[in-house]
């Protein structure tokens, strides 16, 4: 079994205010290997980033790729939270009382890490005032194993506290299209944006995450310690009965009789997580981690084009996993919006909202290259004069213009990326987009409830016309095969 594998990587030039593009190049290149992307690609090899590194290496080396990777203290040094919360690499108490107590009224949720149920630590709901104070005595009494060990984790602060700067998102982490979904939509108020305070001792259990997304996670203070194991190494970790094993220290792993695969695992990576460091786990990777001191992190969940296709891949194996499971059911009447129902209450997500999801992605889009069915991909108002960019006449045969004002408000300053590479991006993610409704057309499942996803949408006939318009302007299409 391999593990405990770390590479240190320097990198190269670094502007402060880098931000989200790629060359034609990487563009063309990444593409391709994602039409041939497979979710068990398996490396034993983690890097650590010592210094900045390219939005572009980044997206190459680790997004497409699917690989980890550690930051060094770079990306959080100059962040509130590790100014305000933390004194001496050490939780600030008074100071979280008094930023974000709100008189006692704040409410978060703690789970009990010396408890099981349903795979998973129980949760119940406490004030922050409480919760302080119950970890202040905790800790003074060091961490007694008499003593429940609560963990505050999955706090969405930034809905909490929308005005309170704790954090930037790293560029690496910025094309985001899940919570740009879950801000967009008027049926629900969540996110996947969270803080987790913890004593030492407190630790997650098994799992992969959410919609098999990416995660990044940030130590404000504090040390962890991470067990990761690529995609496809949970099948050895999986009982008699395929149930995932809730505790990695468990000794029953070792008990061949409930456990017969596990002698056969052979990928293991630790990764020890220290103040201010930033780890980027990739889709799919199963992962157990051990808080080692008091800690405080902000972590992320998120998806785009690098990873769509697994997570949809993930989506309709959950559904195959609900249609099995009431199988004896399949005569009744609304057989199939009843396995949906089931889906996106097992899993968060049913096939309606994923296509909303990919709609509303890809009319981003574009939007913000301004394209219409009737127009070629431009922005109409834009020209050279009132850009201040400088227009390839390639660009200018295509009809492909950009304009600042036009693009999201979280890429409005762009001084080291230039619109060409912006555009790239773009076309990237629709490339994306178009292999996932392509198949999303050809799915069963979703034929039998196209009228219910659709309702106040583009049709998926339509939706495809336009991604092939913008895709074979630009020659990819082929690409797609």
């Amino acid at each position: 079994m391999d593990c405990d594998i770390i590479h240190k990587t320097r990198g190269g030039d670094w502007h402060e205010n880098e931000r989200i593009g790629i060359s034609h190049a990487a563009l063309i290149t990444c593409t391709k290997a994602q039409s041939h992307q497979q979710e068990d690609s398996c490396s034993c090899e983690i890097k650590y980033i010592a210094e900045p590194v390219s939005y572009e290496e980044f997206f190459t080396k680790y997004l497409i790729l699917n690989q980890p990777c550690l930051f060094g203290q770079f990306l959080t040094s100059s962040w509130r939270s590790c100014k305000e919360w933390i004194v001496n690499n050490e939780p600030n108490f008074e100071s979280l009382e008094r930023l974000f107590s709100n008189e006692g009224k704040t409410v978060v949720p703690i789970a009990n890490c010396k408890q099981e149920e349903y795979s998973s630590h129980p949760k119940e709901a406490m004030t922050l005032s409480q919760y302080l104070q119950y970890w202040e005595t905790y800790r003074s009494k060091g961490h007694p194993p008499d003593m429940d060990c609560l963990y505050l984790k999955d706090w969405h602060f930034t809905k909490a506290f929308p005005n309170y700067d704790a954090y930037q998102t790293p560029v690496y982490f910025q094309s985001d299209w899940m919570n740009d979904f879950w801000e967009s939509r008027s049926d629900t108020d969540d996110d996947y944006r969270f803080v987790y305070m913890g004593p030492k001792g407190s630790w997650t259990p098994l799992h992969a995450d959410v919609f098999r997304s990416y995660s990044w996670s940030a130590n404000v203070c504090g040390r962890k310690k991470w067990i990761l194991f690529p995609p496809g190494q949970e099948v050895y970790l999986q009982d008699n009965l395929g149930h995932l094993v809730f505790d990695l220290c468990s000794p029953e792993l070792n008990d061949d009789r409930k456990y017969p695969k596990y002698k056969n695992l052979q990928h293991r990576i630790e990764v020890i997580q220290e103040k201010g460091e930033v780890i980027f786990v990739p889709s799919g990777w199963h992962h157990q981690v051990f808080n080692l001191e008091d800690t405080i992190s902000i972590n992320h969940n998120w998806v785009n084009g690098c990873n769509i296709w697994i997570s949809w891949q993930y989506i309709k194996q959950c559904l195959l996993e609900v249609k099995h499971e009431i199988r004896d059911c399949q005569d009744m009447e609304g057989w199939e919006e009843h396995c949906q129902l089931m889906l996106k209450a097992s899993s968060g997500i049913n096939y309606s909202d994923f296509y909303k999801f990919m709609h509303t992605a890809a009319q981003q889009r574009f939007k913000w290259l301004g394209y219409n069915k009737t127009d070629n991909v431009h922005c109409p108002a834009a020209s050279e004069e009132n850009t201040g960019q400088t227009i390839s006449q390639n660009d200018k045969d295509k009809g492909i213009m950009c304009t600042t004002p036009d693009f999201p408000t979280d890429i409005k300053s762009l001084p080291t990326c230039t619109c060409r590479e912006l555009i790239n991006h773009y076309i990237f993610d629709l490339c994306q987009i178009k292999k996932i409704i392509s198949d999303m057309m050809s799915d069963e499942d979703f034929i039998h409830i196209l009228q219910n996803c659709v309702k106040g949408l583009q049709r998926p006939d339509i939706l495809i016309e336009g991604l092939n318009d913008v895709c074979e302007k630009y020659a990819f299409s082929s690409m797609q095969e």
